[in-house]
Formats: C-alpha cells, sequence, structure tokens
C-alpha cells in the first residue's frame, strides 16, 4: 500500500480482534488512555516535563497490567527497562497512549506503551517498555493470578517487542550488585 501513511498503519495495527469480550480471562488487552497536556505537567518551555511522561507511561502500562492479569492482580513495578520521547507535546495537547502487554512470565509482565503519532507526524511521540511483578502481602513475587497471552504480533508492538527482547538478554542490575560483594550493609567507606 504505497500510499498509505505511517499513521494509518500504526491505527490499524491497534484495532486487535479480541473474541467475545475484551475481559475475557487469559485474553491479552490493548488500553487506550487519553491525557491532556496541563500547565501543572509542563516545564519551563510549557512542553511535557520529563516527569509527568513517565508517570502518564506508568499509568497506562500498569492500567494494561492490572487489566491483563484480573482481580488478583497486585503488581508492582519492577523496572522502567526504556523509554523514549521523540517530541515535545506542548501544554493543550491531548495524547493517545496505548499499551499492552508484551510478555508474560510465572509472575512477571513487560508492557509496552505507545504514544501514538501527534498530528502532522507519522512516528510515536514516545514509547516505553516497563516491567511488573506479582506479588504477594509481603511482597515476594508469586505466580499470576490468572494466564495471559502477550497481544499478537502486528506492526505497532513489533519494535517493542524486538527492544524488550534484546534487553532481555542483559543480565538485571540485581547480579551485578551480588557479584560485586554487595551484602547489604554499608559502613561509609569506599574499598
Amino acid at each position: 500500500m504505497a500510499g498509505r501513511s505511517v499513521r494509518a498503519e500504526y491505527v490499524q495495527a491497534a484495532k486487535v480482534p479480541m473474541e467475545s469480550s475484551p475481559f475475557t480471562a487469559g485474553q491479552s488487552l490493548e488500553t487506550t488512555s487519553h491525557r491532556l497536556v496541563l500547565p501543572a505537567d509542563a516545564n519551563h518551555y510549557g512542553t511535557l516535563y520529563a516527569g509527568s511522561l513517565l508517570r502518564y507511561a506508568l499509568e497506562a502500562a500498569y492500567a494494561a497490567a492490572c487489566r491483563g492479569a484480573g482481580r488478583g492482580a497486585n503488581l508492582v513495578l519492577r523496572r522502567v527497562l526504556s523509554l523514549e520521547c521523540r517530541r515535545s507535546v506542548p501544554v493543550g495537547t491531548l495524547v493517545d497512549i496505548r499499551a499492552a502487554v508484551l510478555h508474560v512470565r510465572q509472575c512477571y509482565l513487560a508492557v509496552g506503551v505507545v504514544g501514538m503519532p501527534l498530528e502532522g507526524h507519522s512516528l510515536p511521540w514516545m514509547d516505553g517498555l516497563m516491567a511488573f511483578v506479582q506479588v504477594d502481602g509481603s511482597g515476594t513475587p508469586v505466580e499470576l493470578p490468572r494466564s495471559l497471552e502477550p497481544i499478537p504480533d502486528c506492526p505497532l508492538w513489533r519494535p517493542l517487542v524486538e527492544r524488550h527482547e534484546k534487553l532481555a538478554k542483559i543480565r538485571g542490575s540485581t547480579g551485578d550488585w551480588i557479584e560485586a560483594g554487595f551484602t547489604g550493609e554499608y559502613d561509609g567507606e569506599d574499598g
């Protein structure tokens, strides 16, 4: 489709068919949130402040993770794997943020977030990957309350799935601390 815009492809890709109800157990979900960028969310240039951007992305990712995990979800943020902002977003802009579960393990969910292209632009204004872990009342990781599948392959999510696969090959920072001999006790001395 030579004459088709990238934005049209992103919008088309976001229309993922769901069987019966989108709340069917085990069904992957794509969530959409809309946020109006307010002056309280802005930096000194009158555009979206990085801290507000992180909050928008985290809220969208958490909504997708909780909807996917189900009613028994008790998820905590494990890490922000990636977050990129490609375009300044001025105060007064209404942004559309999509989020979907991209990777699932026993107690772990990786969620992708995409800030859909702003008017007059063809690429997402931001995207990211956030990982959540299901925990019990004491904060110990436990199995997810229900099984779910990651969102089916489509052009909207493919770049984030590929980025997650690359990042998954990098050992987490916990292993680095243990390897460095950190015992949890710090005496204030270096060396």
